[in-house]
């Protein structure tokens, strides 16, 4: 059992060095990054129980959300390669992300979420968010440098997979088993704007939806001043930071 921020990425990292085959990540998709961070460069594959309040990765790739289930495909599944994602920040510090990060309105929503509240309802804690957040936010623009094109946006998701907050589209074509990412532009900004966005997500509108541009790209920089940044669900500091594909990929249990 995990105690503090970055305790599961400790003990993934000591499992691999003893040579264990497969290390098993019971949680969200916040703690199944934090375990791959551990493991990253090793051997050692990525098992999941998911356990957690949306299970992203594990919707996206197919794993069981019943804990026998999920146990079933540990036991007897394949293993295939997961490209994960690295945010490089200006003071040294790298973040693994297994599945997205995302700055600006999301990331608020993120950074300021209740732990005890999330706790108690689970999703329903991120929509009573959303609204304390869509009068308060002030919709900063972020600069995207994708290559030799830039732009700038309200928000923006960088994803390794089609999925977002759950059974949710957001990127149609990607998938974490592949390489590079898909990046989600925001151009709108205001609270009009995060409302239309939020409306059409459930209905799985938003990639078509105006305002809206889903771009491929290998590495993505992404800055602006105090937005905030999260990764897999988890708050993850402030912007700028420099996206691209971690060292190696790695193995991952699946059904």
């Amino acid at each position: 059992e995990t105690t503090h921020r970055g305790h599961a990425t400790a003990l993934a990292r000591r499992a691999a060095e003893e040579g264990v085959r497969i290390v098993v990540a019971a949680g969200g998709d916040g703690t199944i990054a934090e375990v791959a961070a551990g493991l990253a460069g090793s051997e050692s594959a990525l098992g999941v129980l998911p356990l957690g309040t949306a299970n992203v990765l594990a919707l996206e790739l197919g794993i069981p959300r019943a804990p026998a289930q999920a146990a079933a495909v540990l036991a007897m599944g394949r293993t295939t390669l997961l490209h994960p994602g690295i945010a490089r920040y200006p003071d040294g510090r790298e973040l693994l992300f297994v599945q997205m990060l995302g700055a600006g309105f999301d990331a608020a929503v993120v950074h300021n979420l209740p732990g005890r509240l999330k706790r108690a309802i689970g999703k329903g804690a991120y929509v009573w968010q959303t609204m304390r957040e869509m009068p308060r936010y002030p919709f900063a623009p972020i600069r995207v440098s994708i290559g030799d094109r830039v732009e700038q946006v309200a928000s923006v998701i960088v994803t390794k997979g089609r999925l977002y907050a759950g059974r949710f589209l957001l990127a149609p074509g990607a998938d974490p088993r592949a390489e590079g990412f898909h990046v989600a532009l925001f151009r709108d900004a205001g609270v009009v704007a995060a409302m239309r966005y939020g409306a059409a997500l459930p209905l799985g509108l938003l990639p078509r939806l105006r305002g809206v541009e889903i771009l491929r790209a290998g590495q993505i920089a992404l800055h602006g001043a105090d937005i905030p940044v999260q990764a897999d669900g988890d708050a993850a500091g402030f912007l700028p930071n420099l996206i691209c594909p971690a060292p190696q990929p790695m193995r991952i249990v699946l059904p």
